[in-house]
């Protein structure tokens, strides 16, 4: 029972929960930049260059052959490089890795923001201590009162 109790306390400590929560989101930020790029950068860019599809663009590294040995039919398949796959997942890399970037910066200058705010509070002075002169003058004031 003392791995099942260790593993509960792991799981629940608040990094653990924090990281999940982030892998998740994480996972749905790429989906969004997955179509972005395929659906709509992509088509885009590929319009300007002519009309290219990136999706099927592949460069034949070798044809398929086909070969017939003791009476059977023998396919070699084509192979291909698939280039275009490739360039999309760059793009696909560069808007995340862009995107993580401003997301850390922004993170960065508010703690630094904070921080200067909590520096410059604590850097203030405290207020001084009353005189002897402001305490009687305090203490005479306080006797008024309670006469009327």
């Amino acid at each position: 029972m003392g791995f099942i109790k260790d593993f509960k306390a792991f799981a629940m400590k608040g990094n653990v929960i924090d990281m999940a929560v982030g892998v998740i989101i994480g996972g749905a930020f790429g989906k969004i930049v997955t179509s972005l790029v395929n659906d709509i950068i992509m088509p885009l860019i590929g319009t300007a260059m002519g009309g290219i599809d990136f999706k099927t663009a592949k460069y034949l590294l070798k044809d398929k052959v086909v070969e017939i040995k003791d009476g059977v039919e023998v396919i070699t398949p084509e192979i291909y490089l698939n280039y275009g796959n490739f360039i999309q997942n760059i793009v696909d890399f560069l808007i995340i890795a862009l995107s993580i970037f401003v997301t850390i910066r922004i993170i960065t200058k508010l703690g630094e923001k904070r921080k200067k705010e909590e520096e410059a509070a604590a850097a203030a002075p405290a207020p001084a201590a009353p005189s002897n002169e402001e305490k009687l003058l305090t203490e005479i004031r306080d006797l008024l009162k309670e006469k009327k």
